[in-house]
């Protein structure tokens, strides 16, 4: 077994000409620099007495240290993601954000023009359609076990409650726009997210995830279909078919990957804002390589597509190894995403998304207001331009 040594704390150097020795520092003498001279930022102390907005607490934010200048960070690079109008926007969403009340912040990043197409778990699109559809989540309370809770029809999501009368009357609902479905063509999730938000635009109801990307013609891929209510209802809905003796609708997943890689193949640039992780954000993150084996086998000409811009909001550290907290930087190993020293521009802020999420988009809508105000077009520009790229 071998034996750690320490460093020696100077190193002796031979006899002088006096017969003495002399000592050599290991470390050099310390300049006594102010900061400035190396062109170094100042941090600034957090003055709440003169943060009017919104805008003003988070601009504030990143000018401080630790996690507030994470969040100031992710509002940059999100401005200046959604003000590009050459740049389409992907979000990646996974966590119960629809249970937790955080629709309504991804309904004003799409009715403004912020978001292009968004990837996201299938559970997260059920509970939003629960909300879609006028019903009700409650909070937890305090003397009920989750025995109590299952023999009262009630499903804990933490501290929130999703009533399993809630999952009824949307199977109910799910099934009967398939009904419509015709058999010549398979379902995919775009699909079928696309008919689903159709039929709720048709009736009176809330304001809604669904709704809202029908209306802005933004596509909704769910990449693990099948793992959610909205895949077991599809598979039920089949299985009453083939009682009934009428033939299964087919789903196609692959329809989803190519009408992804598509539509996000043809863009100039890309930028991903992403809650979470999982299953959506690597679906998403796998297009440039999906794309560049597409060249290499098909010569198609569409090599890597790296994403330019990135806000990942996640509590999750790199060392656990899972995707969630994979860092942009290790994403540049596989051709996902484009280098900072070619212009790559990205922020990671390891947070609770309920706590953040809401005070970047707030934040970043209310200096495109501010610019627009002021003259600047790009942010109308780019809402002209969103119908344009499909």
């Amino acid at each position: 077994m071998a034996h750690a040594t320490k460093l020696p704390q100077s190193v002796k150097t031979p006899a002088t000409s006096n017969g003495k020795r002399s000592r050599r520092r290991i470390l050099p003498r310390r300049a006594l620099n102010d900061g400035y001279c190396h062109g170094l930022n100042p941090v600034t102390p957090l003055d709440i007495r003169h943060t009017r907005s919104v805008l003003d607490m988070v601009t504030a934010m990143g000018h401080a240290s630790f996690g507030a200048r994470t969040v100031g960070q992710a509002a940059e690079v999100l401005y200046r993601m959604v003000s590009d109008p050459d740049c389409f926007v992907v979000c990646t969403l996974s966590g119960a954000m629809t249970v937790a009340k955080m629709g309504l912040v991804l309904c004003e990043m799409i009715d403004r023009g912020m978001v292009d197409a968004v990837v996201s778990t299938g559970a997260l699109i059920t509970h939003g359609l629960v909300e879609n559809s006028g019903l009700s989540h409650f909070q937890l309370p305090e003397d009920f076990n989750d025995a109590d809770l299952f023999a009262a029809g009630y499903n804990r999501v933490y501290d929130t409650l999703e009533l399993e009368a809630n999952l009824d009357k949307t199977q109910r609902f799910v099934s009967g726009v398939l009904e419509k479905w015709g058999t010549a063509k398979p379902v995919s999730s775009w699909r079928l997210c696309r008919a689903i938000g159709r039929a709720l635009q048709r009736r009176a109801g809330a304001r809604g995830v669904l709704r809202s990307a029908y209306r802005r013609n933004v596509p909704i891929f769910i990449p693990a279909f099948t793992d959610c209510e909205l895949g077991l209802d599809f598979s039920v809905f089949n299985h009453c078919r083939r009682k009934e003796g009428k033939t299964p609708l087919a789903f196609d997943a692959f329809d989803d990957l190519n009408e992804f890689a598509e539509l996000c193949g043809k863009q100039k640039r890309l930028g991903i804002f992403t809650i979470g992780g999982g299953v959506p954000r690597n679906w998403a993150q796998q297009l440039g390589p999906y794309l560049d084996l597409l060249d290499q086998h098909l010569g198609t000409g569409r090599s890597f597509k790296p994403y330019q811009y990135g806000v990942r909001i996640c509590p999750d550290p790199a060392h656990w190894g899972h995707l969630s907290g994979c860092s942009y930087s290790e994403g540049i190993s596989w051709g996902k995403f484009v280098p900072p020293n070619r212009g790559g521009m990205f922020a990671e802020v390891l947070a609770d998304a309920t706590i953040v999420w809401p005070l970047i988009v707030r934040a970043v809508t209310e200096r495109l207001s501010r610019t627009r105000r002021n003259g600047d077009a790009n942010g109308e520009e780019r809402a002209k331009t969103h119908a344009r790229k499909f």
